[in-house]
């Protein structure tokens, strides 16, 4: 099982992107939908940040799924929908079941399931290394779509689809995110009297991983002890990912 994803700029272009999806034959339950959520609205649960958290979430999920959000066209994600209190994003909502999980696959290792538990291949396809991006996305008022599909066929299917309502690509949201934060970094990185375009590749290595991790204390495969780069901007993410949860708490 694969992910296909993509971010809009309106929730109406991620809503038809789901019709989309649909007209593929992809089921409702291969679908997530995220979209920024109202501050005046009632939030039914707050996503977890720990794994210590994990216990129980499947079952309160199950619980905060209801209510229904509507996919113009008459389509919907079933009848779930979840107004989640996202750390560090603030409200949002996620349609489909597996909407709640990816969000909650952002604070936990393994991601929370709605109401029963997820199948084994679809937790396993959560896009834990993506999520960062995501949440970038609903921070600046966008929308997300992941589809979860289970051959070559259809990713390339899905990816035309997606691409003929506007999307931006996963990559594509990489490179913009970066490109937003790089003259901050290299000017603090050029303070310590390195050189950002040579250790820019290291840098921006350890940076990601720390967003992958959502700030949190983690031994990441892909850095060097020795590598001073990386651990710079290991730490510089770390910063980040933190300053982001208290602007916007939750």
């Amino acid at each position: 099982m694969e992910t296909v994803s993509g971010i809009f700029s309106s929730r109406d272009k991620a809503e038809e992107a789901v019709r989309e999806l649909y007209s593929l034959g992809i089921p409702n339950d291969r679908i997530a939908m995220l979209t920024p959520g109202m501050t005046d609205k009632r939030v039914e649960r707050e996503v977890p940040t720990a794994d210590s958290e994990q216990p129980g979430m499947g079952q309160a999920m199950g619980g905060a799924v209801g209510g229904a959000m509507g996919v113009a066209g008459g389509a919907t994600l079933g009848a779930a929908a979840a107004s989640l209190l996202v750390p560090g994003v603030g409200p949002v909502i996620a349609g489909g079941l597996l909407g709640a999980a990816i969000l909650g696959a952002g604070g936990t290792v393994t991601g929370i399931a709605a109401g029963e538990a997820l199948e084994n291949e679809l937790e396993s396809g959560l896009p834990h290394d993506e999520i960062y991006l995501y949440e970038d996305a609903l921070r600046k008022g966008r929308s997300v779509v992941v589809a979860f599909v289970d051959n070559e066929g259809a990713i390339y299917a899905v990816r035309a689809a997606l691409a003929g309502v506007g999307v931006e690509s996963i990559d594509e949201a990489r490179e913009n995110w970066w490109i937003g934060l790089r003259d901050a970094e290299e000017a603090q990185y050029q303070a310590s009297g390195r050189t950002f375009q040579t250790d820019e590749a290291s840098y921006r290595r350890g940076f990601e991983a720390a967003c992958r991790t959502r700030g949190k204390d983690a031994t990441d495969s892909a850095g060097d002890d020795d590598d001073e780069a990386f651990r710079r901007g290991y730490e510089r993410g770390q910063n980040y990912q933190k300053s982001l949860r208290e602007k916007y708490r939750v």
